[in-house]
């Protein structure tokens, strides 16, 4: 469920497709895309099939509500919302997480070897700069 407060829908579908894709991309950056540098700091993820971004298949049923009356302050009472679901996706999910798990993960993506205590697992050679979205 996704409520938002996007003034006046001109476009109901278009505007319910774009609450979706963000909360896709959102589920995206909190669970699978990363950037992953050599120890020369090359980037390796340079393509999508090795960097994982979320499908269709990894989001499920999504209902999304629209709330909030126009807006006064433009002529037509519209608010942009764009990608706007996606600001919050991350950190739902990842006090979802601790909540579930008891453990804070402050670094994306979440992965499993984070929850666990096992980041060297997985880090790459240099900072990515995920790192301080969630500090």
């Amino acid at each position: 469920m996704s409520a938002v407060d996007g003034g006046r829908i001109l476009n109901p579908k278009t505007a319910h497709s774009q609450i979706i894709g963000g909360i896709a991309m959102g589920i995206g950056m909190a669970l699978l895309e990363e950037t992953v540098s050599d120890r020369t700091g090359r980037v390796v993820t340079t393509s999508l099939a090795d960097y994982v971004v979320a499908a269709n298949a990894d989001v499920r049923d999504i209902d999304v509500l629209f709330v909030g009356q126009p807006d006064s302050m433009t002529p037509i009472g519209t608010k942009g919302i764009g990608e706007l679901s996606i600001v919050g996706m991350a950190a739902a999910i990842a006090n979802a997480v601790y909540h579930a798990t008891g453990t804070r993960v402050r670094s994306l993506p979440i992965s499993i070897e984070k929850v666990l205590g096992h980041e060297d697992v997985k880090r790459p050679a240099f900072s990515t700069g995920t790192e301080q979205l969630m500090r």
